[in-house]
């Protein structure tokens, strides 16, 4: 495994405390997560991007491998009751103006200082998720290779004037964790075309499901498994392959329990990696378990796949490439391991769970890569979905996280949102930009089509939604 390099702290943290104020921090509920008001010094260091921390008692741990505060049971006590608005000094996307040249700036103590933000792009996003209603639902775009978001839209009509739910955990990671499985078992030998048997588990798994039968009548790759958000494949693997110890540190180096850099105020997604119950390591290495991501994180973890297993941290400011020269890479997974990640996600949008949203006709994204996450509160219902991704695979040029959090009635999920996100995105790029480096590779075949499986759920799915009148249900699409 490739080692990061130590980072030195960001060069734009006395830049963000001017504008931001550093004593305005975000307020907390008692319990939750700490939330990032400005670079982590320890960000990045040696052990493979997992940095060391001391307690002051000589004793050390690896930041990362423990949540920094209790992680909420999803069950009992989901963080998304408790969500807080940011205030109008942490707010810098509401504080932005068009300048001249028509790019979003803030104004600074030496002037106005450009976004990275697109203003159509996030003009066009917020624009979708306010045309259609939804109850709580952000999408990030992000240029995977230099990390500068490109939008940062959301919309809630539960909360009107919420701000800040691009950078919030308070979405449970569903099968989205799956990609930081993936890449543990690729880590751990198993390869994209190795197949495992199985039967059930769509909308929960039992210990029993995790034994071999003669009830396994499925057959798939470990890439299909991916494709079609398979659980028990996941549950199983995990299961045979993965110690608790492995799973934490590949959570780790994808910065789950660890601060992100950025300029607005950012949660830890926090990832609960149980030790002692081998059950409940297999359920959370299948998406079970109580792991959560905001969208913003949700697009760095495509990202990683994206830039041959390198992180980057996110950029808001636009100060220019010096600003980011000399920074080192932070190398999270070996290239190969990286390469073969992209396969697996790439079966999620050419055979598996994102299939039929990316072939719709005229809608289509050449070279896009995903992976689909959906899970369900009962009591109150809650419906989250979904989408991480880039494209295309071979020249990536963007990469995104859409969630949605919908009622019983809705109108449209996270897999067609993040495949707009994608198009809309890939259509500002200047003519030309999308050509492919030459590769001497013998070109791939395409998969032949076939009937779409069905998300497999990480909690009991409400059947027969209906639609509101004049709206879009789970059987059409705009």
């Amino acid at each position: 495994m490739m080692l990061s390099r130590v980072l030195p702290a960001t060069l734009l943290l006395p830049l963000f405390l001017l504008l931001v104020g550093a004593d305005d921090g975000l307020p907390m509920e008692e319990g939750s997560a700490p939330v990032a008001e400005a670079a982590s010094p320890d960000a990045g260091l040696a052990d493979a991007g997992i940095a060391e921390a001391t307690d002051g008692t000589g004793s050390e741990e690896l930041l990362g491998l423990v949540p920094p505060v209790p992680v909420p049971s999803r069950e009992s006590d989901p963080p998304i009751t408790r969500l807080r608005s940011l205030t109008a000094k942490q707010d810098v996307l509401a504080r932005a103006k068009k300048d001249a040249q028509g790019r979003l700036v803030v104004p600074g103590p030496q002037g106005n200082v450009p976004l990275t933000i697109d203003p159509v792009l996030q003009s066009q996003l917020t624009g979708i998720l306010s045309q259609y209603r939804v109850p709580y639902g952000a999408v990030v775009v992000v240029e995977p290779s230099t990390g500068r978001v490109l939008a940062m839209a959301e919309h809630s009509r539960a909360q009107p004037g919420l701000r800040g739910l691009a950078t919030r955990a308070v979405f449970p990671a569903a099968s989205i964790f799956k990609i930081v499985t993936g890449a543990a078992l690729l880590e751990a030998g198993v390869t994209p075309d190795a197949e495992t048997c199985f039967h059930g588990g769509k909308r929960r798994l039992s210990e029993k499901l995790l034994q071999d039968s003669e009830r396994d009548g499925q057959c798939h790759s470990l890439a299909e498994a991916m494709g079609k958000s398979a659980n028990v494949i996941f549950a199983k693997l995990t299961q045979r392959y993965l110690s608790p110890k492995a799973l934490k540190h590949a959570a780790a180096r994808f910065h789950f329990n660890r601060e992100l850099s950025f300029p607005v105020p950012t949660d830890v997604s926090l990832a609960a990696v149980p030790e002692e119950d081998e059950f409940r390591l297999a359920q959370t290495g299948a998406g079970f378990g109580d792991v959560y991501l905001s969208p913003l994180h949700g697009a760095l973890l495509a990202s990683v796949a994206a830039n041959g297993g390198v992180w980057k941290d996110p950029v808001l400011f636009d100060t220019g490439a010096e600003a980011q020269a000399g920074k080192p890479a932070e190398q999270v997974l070996s290239p190969e391991v990286a390469r073969d990640l992209a396969t697996l996600m790439e079966a999620t949008v050419t055979k598996g769970t994102a299939r039929r949203i990316f072939r719709e006709r005229g809608m289509g994204v050449p070279g896009a890569v995903g992976k689909t996450g959906t899970l369900a509160d009962r009591n109150p219902f809650r419906d989250y979905s979904w989408f991480v991704g880039f494209a295309p695979r071979d020249n990536p040029k963007v990469a995104v996280a859409a969630v949605i959090v919908n009622e019983p009635i809705w109108h449209i999920r996270a897999t067609w949102l993040g495949r707009e996100a994608m198009r809309l995105g890939l259509a500002r790029l200047p003519p030309g930009s999308l050509v492919a480096p030459a590769k001497d590779e013998e070109p791939q075949e395409q998969a032949p089509a076939e009937e779409e499986s069905e998300e497999e759920l990480s909690s009991e799915p409400v059947a027969g939604t209906p639609a509101e009148p004049g709206s879009k249900s789970a059987m059409t699409r705009p």
